[in-house]
């Protein structure tokens, strides 16, 4: 599971050190390749089995409803495959760095079964803009008996 947040730095040619707790995660699973998407102002990072499993579940979806199709759309179309390099590094791809407003410094937010990749600004922006309604959020857990 990832948990934990890190701040890293991304370098000039777009590449990214993953956190060790984060690699060893990946190791568990005996496969380095993660799917990154953009999604609600951030990257997510998706370990290959991760990524396989919302792809079944996508594909039971509705697929005739508009509102199914774009946001498949919106979440895979941006979709790239990275792999670790040897030195535990990921090249993210320019158009996602783009789509993030990734420049140098990033934080890493471990989700359990991914990873989040933000620009530390645009964090502090949701954050200030009050993050969740917890009225929401309670109701929500109920129906999940948290």
């Amino acid at each position: 599971m990832f948990r934990g947040h890190h701040n890293f730095t991304v370098d000039q040619k777009g590449r990214l050190s993953v956190p060790v707790k984060f690699k060893d995660v990946l190791a568990g699973k005996n496969d380095f390749r993660l799917m990154i998407t953009y999604f609600e102002g951030c990257l997510i990072s998706y370990p290959m089995d991760e990524w396989e499993k919302l792809e079944k579940k996508f594909t039971q979806l509705p697929q005739f409803k508009p509102a199914v199709r774009n946001f498949v759309r919106t979440f895979l179309s941006p979709a790239e495959e990275c792999v670790l390099d040897k030195q535990g590094r990921i090249l993210i791809p320019q158009s996602l760095r783009n789509k993030a407003k990734l420049e140098k410094d990033v934080l890493l937010m471990g989700m359990l079964n991914c990873f989040e990749i933000w620009n530390p600004s645009e964090w502090e922006i949701l954050k200030g803009n009050g993050g969740v309604d917890s009225e929401e959020l309670q109701k929500f857990l109920e129906e999940f008996g948290i």
